[in-house]
């Protein structure tokens, strides 16, 4: 699998003598070997190398990686250039378009947010393809709650966006009482109309970073063309 490096290093380094780890890295390694996995391993740990522990001011919790070719690259719901939006992007486009009045771009790559202290982590990393789920149980969950936890303890306001039942669970490994939970309903098509749609997580977001003293994200994803 992809090394990790920088102060996430340090804050997971305690995770990686568990026994839990060491049968999780078994199962990938021979996952990666034998099947189809995305997104491809050198993508794995991309949510944490593109944004620095220190750096981090906002979360979104995704689930597992896309199944279908080409679409992960190791950040929730985020596509590379040139892979058309999945529907639950679309979806997202549209809230941003309905709470800030983002146009909906080109793209979407979503390495600008990344790059200004969002999270995009999934609770599970790997996946085989066109079998969603299909990672689930085996010790991602484990790890990406110490990812979690290395944040929660981080002394200042962070911003946690929760979609869906599966990430809100996640909200008891947030104990400081500093940073803030935003809860909705998943972005896919078969939930984001129970509240998603609506829900103004991204101002909300920014203004709990300006009221705390901190710059707001810039939520618009530029065009490529």
């Amino acid at each position: 699998m992809a090394a990790i490096s920088g102060d996430w290093l340090e804050a997971l380094r305690p995770e990686f003598s568990k026994p839990y780890y060491r049968e999780l890295f078994s199962f990938v390694q021979e996952e990666y070997r034998t099947r189809v996995i995305y997104p491809p391993a050198r993508d794995l740990f991309n949510a944490l190398h593109e944004t620095p522990l220190k750096s981090v001011r906002a979360v979104i919790l995704g689930q597992d990686p896309y199944h279908g070719e080409g679409q992960a690259h190791g950040m929730c719901f985020s596509v590379r250039p040139g892979c058309p939006p999945p529907p639950s992007l679309v979806n997202i486009f549209r809230e941003l378009h309905d709470d800030l009045g983002c146009y909906e771009p080109d793209n979407g790559y979503l390495l600008k947010w990344a790059k200004q202290g969002v999270l995009l982590l999934n609770t599970v990393l790997t996946v085989r393809a066109h079998e969603a789920n299909s990672h689930r149980g085996r010790g991602w969950e484990q790890f990406t709650d110490a990812v979690l936890r290395a944040v929660s303890d981080q002394d200042r306001p962070v911003v946690y966006m929760l979609w869906g039942s599966p990430a809100q669970a996640k909200a008891s490994l947030v104990h400081n009482s500093r940073h803030l939970i935003l809860r909705a309903p998943h972005p896919s098509p078969l939930s984001a109309y129970r509240g998603f749609f609506g829900c103004r997580h991204f101002s909300k977001c920014n203004a709990f970073l300006e009221k705390n003293g901190l710059p707001p994200i810039d939520w618009q994803i530029d065009n490529l063309s």
